[in-house]
C-alpha cells in the first residue's frame, strides 16, 4: 500500500503468518529494493494500492496487479475485524493518513461518504511551522507532555463561574485561548494543541458521519494513529463524548496492505 506518507507492506511467510514491513514514503526506491530482494520465486504474486503504486510498480520486476485503495482497505479491515472476533453489520471507517478519508462499510457495500484535508500531514505541518520540529515521532513523544489549557478555549473557560449548557470540557476554540492569557510558548504544550485540533476535527467529522448513515459504531485506522497516544485518546475520547462507539484496530495502518494481499487468494 504506496501512499502519501507510508509505504507499507504485508507479506505471506512459508507458514502462512503474515509480517508487516513499512518504509517512508520519500524511501520508495529503497522500499522497491527491499521487495526486489526477496522475490525468490519468478512466479511471486504481488498486488499493488494506493496513490503511489504505479510509481513503485516501476520500480518492480515484471508486472504486477492493482487494487482499487478504497477496496483494498475494507478488505483488509474485514479482515482484521474477523482476527479480533469482532461482528459489526455496518461502521464507519475514518482511515487518517497524509489526510483522511472516511467511509461507509456494511455487509452488502461501502462506499466513500467524504472526507478532510486535516490529517496527519496537517500534524506534521502545523507542528514544524509552529515549533520548527519536523520529526513526526519527535512531534508525538513532546506533545504527549504538553497540557492543552492556556492555548485551547474551553466552554468551561467562557462559563466560568456557571454551568454551561454543554459539556464544559468540550473545546470550545482550538487556539481560542492563547492571546487572552498571553498564552504557552512551550512546546510541548503547542503540539499538544495541534494534535487536539486534528484529533478534535476528524472526530467530530466522523461523528456527523455516522449519525447519517445510521452507524453506532467509527472504526479508526491510519498511520497517524502509529506510536501516537495522544491522538488515540483526543479522538477516542471525543468520539465518545458525542454518543458513538470508537474503536481502533491493531495493525489498522495495514489494511490496505492487508486487503491487497488477500485479493492474490480470492
Amino acid at each position: 500500500d504506496a501512499g502519501g506518507t507510508l509505504i507499507k507492506i504485508a507479506y505471506l511467510q512459508e507458514d502462512q503468518t503474515i509480517v508487516f514491513q513499512s518504509f517512508p514514503a520519500a524511501e520508495l526506491k529503497r522500499a522497491a529494493e527491499w521487495i526486489t530482494e526477496r522475490l525468490k520465486e519468478p512466479d511471486t504474486k504481488i498486488c499493488l494500492t494506493g496513490g503511489k503504486a504505479a510509481m513503485l510498480q516501476s520500480m518492480l520486476p515484471g508486472t504486477h496487479n492493482q487494487m482499487n485503495e478504497f477496496d483494498a482497505t475494507v478488505t483488509g479491515v474485514r479482515w482484521l475485524l474477523r482476527q479480533a472476533g469482532i461482528e459489526l453489520s455496518s461502521f464507519l471507517l475514518t482511515n487518517v493518513g497524509t489526510g483522511t478519508s472516511i467511509h461507509y462499510v456494511s455487509d452488502a457495500d461501502h462506499f466513500r461518504v467524504g472526507g478532510t484535508g486535516v490529517g496527519g500531514g496537517t500534524i506534521v505541518g502545523l507542528s514544524a511551522m509552529a515549533t520548527g520540529i519536523t520529526d513526526f515521532h519527535d512531534i508525538v513523544t513532546l506533545a504527549s507532555r504538553g497540557d492543552r489549557n492556556e492555548i485551547d478555549l474551553k466552554v468551561s473557560h467562557i462559563y466560568e463561574g456557571a454551568v454551561p449548557p454543554i459539556p464544559g470540557e468540550l473545546t470550545a476554540s482550538n487556539f481560542g485561548r492563547w492571546q487572552q492569557t498571553g498564552g504557552s510558548n512551550k512546546k510541548e504544550d503547542i503540539l499538544s494543541s495541534v494534535i487536539g485540533l486534528v484529533g478534535e476535527t476528524v472526530a467530530s467529522i466522523s461523528v456527523h458521519a455516522a449519525a447519517q448513515c445510521g452507524a453506532s459504531s467509527v472504526i479508526y485506522i491510519g498511520s497517524s494513529f502509529v506510536h501516537n497516544p495522544l491522538l488515540r485518546k483526543v479522538v477516542s475520547d471525543y468520539t465518545e463524548l458525542r454518543g458513538s462507539k470508537a474503536m481502533m484496530l491493531t495493525n489498522g495502518e495495514y489494511s490496505g496492505a492487508i486487503g491487497a494481499l488477500k485479493s492474490i487468494f480470492i
